[in-house]
């Protein structure tokens, strides 16, 4: 259910449904309230309704009820108030006017007076409230099914409204409003608010640098082709169960890093990891699903030059020539080129830091087999041509520019900068039973 209140009155007791308002301002500010037009400058013939988020609906005479009914069975409203005039003349119309129709059919909660508004505010006020920000391009599934199978999981549990992601438009902006109406409703420190992203990688990663800081809890509804990050926390990738990590609501706090001053929650990547990740177009994603970053991973391996570099690790300079410098924020097992230690732990405050400089082609084959085997057996890799550490911060100067991966997005550089931020971000998780 959205935080969306339809308000009402018949026109003669619009003043008890302004004065209601007025005492539950404070409330209401972290609600959309829809109003007919006529009922509205009732409500407003004695003062204003400054600071609330008020949209009016054409006026009750001219279909206002039937337009705001549609609205109601959309599935966009989380309660209707409605307060009739008093009399025997209303008793036996009150059930059949369309509003009211609408909300019986949709199962949604009706108030007649104050009183009973009051008490459905106040249960509203204190129920989990999510919102979804939804990509509707992610994955291979259909997306309308897909949505409706996420509500039918989470409305009886979570009050969800439901924000489509735009061509052009970073999630990320989409979640930094989301972030100020959220803080707005949950001032008096009553709101349960999250906000979940669902698609892939690229939806998370934006939605989770938004949240960076944050107490807001990152819910995660993977729908994208490798999904790393709900694997790596250990996120089911199946819609039902993901959508009851959520109800069950454990959470975990995860590190952030920041590469070139951009937040990144999974890890950076020069030389094999990002000429993968630039191989697997969308159309080779859209064929072959996860299968499509071992196909382009064996592309990579033949055609893969190596590069000198520069690194500052914890204050000592080193010169490397290498054919891949990756660092690690969180990773699954599946990136294997981040597997130097045998797994990326992502609250432990560091950066696991691999480099591989093989001799040859036979030399690569050696390399990935090595990192293969450390992340089954979770164990540090034992390769002569693969050097590993954990650290804080770190630094790597390019005398020539390299493309480089952050988190899937391809650029250019000559120069990659990473540093943690420890316990950044809290993410609805399951309990962990290992570290």
């Amino acid at each position: 259910m959205p935080s969306k209140i339809v308000l009402n009155a018949d026109l003669n007791v619009c003043s008890a449904l302004r004065s209601w308002v007025g005492n539950n301002s404070e409330v209401l500010k972290g609600f959309d309230l829809l109003v007919a037009e006529d009922v509205l400058e009732r409500m407003t013939s004695g003062g204003s309704l400054d600071n609330l988020a008020v949209r009016s609906s054409r006026a009750i005479a001219d279909g206002g009820d039937i337009e705001l009914a549609a609205t109601i069975l959309h599935g966009d409203v989380s309660g209707l108030v409605h307060f009739p005039a008093p009399g025997a003349e209303r008793a036996g119309d009150v059930l059949s006017e369309p509003l009211l129709r609408a909300a019986l059919l949709n199962n949604l909660p009706i108030a007649l007076n104050p009183a009973t508004a009051s008490a459905i505010l106040r249960g509203i006020k204190g129920s989990r409230r999510g919102f979804l920000i939804f990509n509707p391009i992610a994955g291979q599934g259909d997306p309308n099914a897909e949505l409706a199978e996420i509500r039918n999981y989470l409305e009886p549990q979570i009050m969800l409204e439901v924000w489509m992601t735009k061509p052009g438009l970073d999630p990320g902006v989409q979640a930094h409003e989301l972030i100020k109406e959220i803080n707005a409703f949950d001032q008096e420190g009553q709101g349960k608010s999250l906000i979940i992203a669902s698609g892939g990688d690229g939806t998370v990663g934006a939605v989770a640098s938004a949240l960076r800081g944050t107490d807001i809890p990152l819910g995660i509804i993977p729908r994208g082709t490798a999904n790393a990050f709900s694997v790596a926390l250990g996120i089911p990738t199946s819609v039902k169960a993901a959508c009851t990590n959520l109800i069950l609501g454990n959470t975990r706090l995860v590190d952030v890093a920041l590469c070139n001053d951009k937040p990144m929650i999974l890890l950076a990547g020069l030389g094999f990891e990002a000429g993968m990740v630039n191989k697997a177009s969308r159309e080779l994603k859209n064929m072959l699903g996860p299968m499509a970053y071992i196909f382009s991973g064996a592309r990579q391996l033949v055609e893969q030059q190596p590069f000198d570099a520069k690194l500052m690790i914890d204050g000592e300079t080193t010169e490397v020539h290498a054919s891949a410098i990756t660092v690690a924020n969180a990773a699954p097992a599946t990136s294997v080129m981040a597997q130097g230690f045998g797994q990326v732990i992502p609250d432990d405050g560091q950066l696991e830091v691999i480099i591989a400089s093989p001799r040859g082609r036979m030399g690569g084959f050696s390399v990935l087999s090595s990192l293969a085997k450390s992340a089954v057996l979770k164990n540090s890799a034992n390769n002569a041509d693969i050097f590993c550490v954990r650290t804080h911060q770190l630094s790597v100067t390019l005398p020539k520019p390299q493309t480089m991966v952050i988190d899937g997005e391809i650029e250019e550089t000559d120069r990659m900068t990473v540093s943690v931020i420890p316990d950044a971000l809290k993410v609805i998780a399951p309990i962990r039973l290992s570290p």
